[in-house]
């Protein structure tokens, strides 16, 4: 049974820095797509970051420059380093994986079967 569980989660000034963690269990496969997503209260889920297993990754407008994802193979650990946080960055951040690797809608949330149960993040003006 995959698992995801996130953490890093927490409340900070605009400006701001964090880092949010997502441990992958049970998930042994050579070609796939992991992202982040996020949802704000009375809002959609948006796909944030997307990093995929050859290494490229996918980014949203809102945020590219700003935000880094990464994968740690060996502790089965996502990642997203987020820098520079603005107020309408505040949201419920999930992990989300899925097989194969998707060369297109990687940030599209119906293509993925493995979820998280988020991480709020709220970022104060």
């Amino acid at each position: 049974l995959v698992q995801l569980e996130e953490s890093g989660g927490d409340s900070v000034e605009a400006g701001g820095s964090l880092r949010l963690s997502c441990v992958i269990k049970e998930f042994p496969y050579s070609s796939y797509t992991m992202t982040w997503f996020r949802q704000g209260v009375g809002k959609e889920r948006e796909g944030v970051a997307a990093i995929h297993s050859d290494g490229l990754t996918d980014y949203d407008r809102s945020v590219e420059g700003r935000f880094t994802i990464t994968y740690d193979n060996d502790g089965n650990t996502l990642y997203l380093e987020m820098n520079g946080l603005k107020p309408e960055d505040t949201a419920t951040y999930f992990c989300a994986a899925t097989r194969p690797r998707q060369w297109t809608g990687s940030l599209f949330a119906p293509l993925f079967n493995h979820w998280g149960r988020g991480t709020p993040v709220t970022v104060s003006s």
